[in-house]
């Protein structure tokens, strides 16, 4: 199988891997399995999705680097658009459904409720991202699409702080994704200080 074919492969498994969740959360909508408190199941469920892909996304150069697999390399723009797409619809559910869009009471818990505020300006930081994932912006910035680009880590750690802050007693699953995140981020560091490498973040 040739590379090309092998690129489509695995992006047509991201698809899947990544649309499945969603497919689930509908399913189990249709079929009333979300629970006494489906908003807030389905607001949790966004959320949890974003932030995994969002880890994935950045793993792949550091796998990419340990292995030689060099097919990885275009993965990381879908699975960072789908990570956007869930992030984009966790804060949109809130937004319409929890809070039937009363302005002002959003922006009240914006500023008063420090989980969310750590949330929407991870949302706000990768509306960029998000725009200029094309290769044409890719030519009109350069070497400042690198570096606008490593605000990826910053909006993944402000998403791993605002699911620590938001769970109540079970830190499990925050303080896994606090761990995947500290990794990365020291192999970034490792790669940094070896100016002949590309950054982690390309």
């Amino acid at each position: 199988m040739n590379k090309k074919r092998r690129v489509l492969l695995l992006k047509g498994l991201v698809w899947l891997l990544c649309l499945a969740p969603g497919v689930w959360l509908v399913w189990r909508g249709f079929t009333d399995r979300l629970g006494a408190n489906a908003i807030e199941e389905v607001l949790h469920r966004l959320g949890d999705t974003s932030l995994v892909i969002l880890l994935v996304t950045l793993s792949i150069t550091p796998i990419r680097r340990l292995t030689g697999w060099n097919d990885l390399a275009p993965l990381r723009r879908p699975l960072g658009l789908f990570a956007f797409f869930y992030l984009t619809t966790h804060f949109l559910w809130y937004a319409v459904v929890d809070e039937g869009l009363a302005f002002e009471f959003i922006v009240e818990d914006v500023i008063e409720r420090p989980y969310i505020l750590a949330g929407f300006t991870a949302w706000l930081m990768l509306i960029p991202l998000a725009i200029t994932s094309t290769k044409g912006w890719i030519r009109r910035l350069k070497k400042n699409w690198q570096k606008l680009h490593r605000l990826v880590y910053v909006a993944t750690g402000l998403g791993v702080l605002h699911f620590y802050w938001q769970v109540k007693a079970d830190t499990y699953w925050p303080l896994v994704a606090t761990t995947v995140l500290v990794a990365l981020m020291l192999l970034r560091i490792r790669q940094a200080r070896r100016p002949s490498q590309r950054s982690l973040a390309d």
